[in-house]
């Protein structure tokens, strides 16, 4: 069984890749959390997280399963700050709460208490309080690192529309499960839910996401339905463990990082040429940074090598990104010095 899109030609010029929701991603996590898949992966981070999770996180955990539906108001697509997000859901309006809670009715039976979430004050004060708790823990300490990772994925889809249209990026998706069989993007979710969506010239996101295990659509996300699917380059594969934390800028006062050495005046520009454009290729690179292209991949590699950039491959294009910690390296640094040169 498949889930099938339909796309008019008003959805193609409309269709693009976007940066992971907050609190979409966030029900993801979750999701994962509470499932067995990917032991090496995400064994650590589970251990991790479920050592620091505190009761209150029962309430959560319960409203999002490991399969099923879950309450659109607290796995919302909308974009903004994680923070922004939280605090919206604080303010769920009471009609919103009940309406959810009576859809995923229709599919499964909601937890007892969740019956009266919508008119006890402050049960749902409770909810908010423990999916800030499960933000904190699940996904705040690995945010940095995602969007860097997205990142990557989006330069890679950007080539894939430059060299191969809408119909390249929409078939790269997922190979395993998506197919482009024009004007009908058919896929297979993990659910093994069969349907049709119609498109009528909203056109449709694409969201990469760290926790996806395949393929998910969200047709309620307004103003555009969102198709989430799994990041899929090396650096966020299904052998590459999540526990990394994010990396710390040195203490105030220090005058000098382990990486400092690493950054002469040419090094540097190559640095913040890449940290100016994310995804660039190491021709662009040289040009950007006023060096030869040998001199840039040199430069490219030594500055992956001590974890300020990442590079992913797309095709015979190398296409290099900042990391947290090369970007943090910048900021604390201050403006360029001036031309390349050491």
């Amino acid at each position: 069984m498949v889930y099938r899109i339909h796309f008019t030609v008003e959805d193609l010029a409309r269709t693009r890749v976007e940066r992971p929701a907050p609190l979409l991603e966030l029900s993801a996590a979750i999701r994962t959390l509470q499932s067995r898949s990917h032991p090496v992966r995400f064994g650590a981070w589970r251990r991790s997280a479920c050592a620091a999770l505190r009761p209150e996180a029962r309430m959560v955990l319960d409203l999002v399963p490991p399969g099923g539906w879950a309450p659109t108001f607290l796995t919302t697509a909308e974009a903004g700050s994680p923070e922004e997000l939280l605090e919206q859901v604080r303010s769920t309006p009471r009609s919103r709460v009940r309406g959810d809670l009576a859809h995923v009715a229709e599919w499964q039976a909601p937890p007892s208490w969740a019956r009266h979430l919508a008119d006890d004050t402050e049960l749902l004060q409770r909810l908010c309080d423990g999916l800030d708790h499960v933000w904190t823990v699940l996904l705040s300490p690995y945010w940095g690192h995602l969007a860097a990772a997205v990142a990557d994925d989006r330069a890679v889809r950007m080539r894939q529309v430059l060299t191969g249209g809408v119909e390249a990026l929409l078939t790269a998706v997922d190979p395993r499960r998506v197919r482009w069989n024009p004007p009908v993007l058919e896929f297979r979710m993990v659910s093994g839910y069969d349907g049709d969506l119609h498109l009528g010239g909203r056109g449709m996101l694409l969201v990469p996401s760290l926790f996806a295990d395949g393929p998910a659509i969200d047709i309620d996300a307004e103003p555009q339905p969102v198709l989430r699917y799994p990041l899929g380059h090396s650096q966020v594969s299904a052998s590459t463990p999540l526990c990394v934390p994010p990396a710390r800028q040195p203490p105030a006062g220090q005058d000098r990082s382990p990486v400092d050495s690493l950054l002469g005046r040419t090094r540097a520009a190559v640095l913040r040429a890449i940290a100016e454009h994310p995804g660039c290729s190491t021709k662009e690179l040289a040009a950007r940074s006023g060096t030869a292209p040998p001199s840039a991949s040199e430069h490219a590699t030594v500055l992956r090598t001590a974890g300020l950039v990442r590079t992913v491959r797309h095709r015979n294009t190398a296409l290099h990104s900042p990391t947290p910690l090369g970007t943090a390296l910048l900021e604390q640094s201050g403006p360029a010095a001036g031309p390349a040169g050491y």
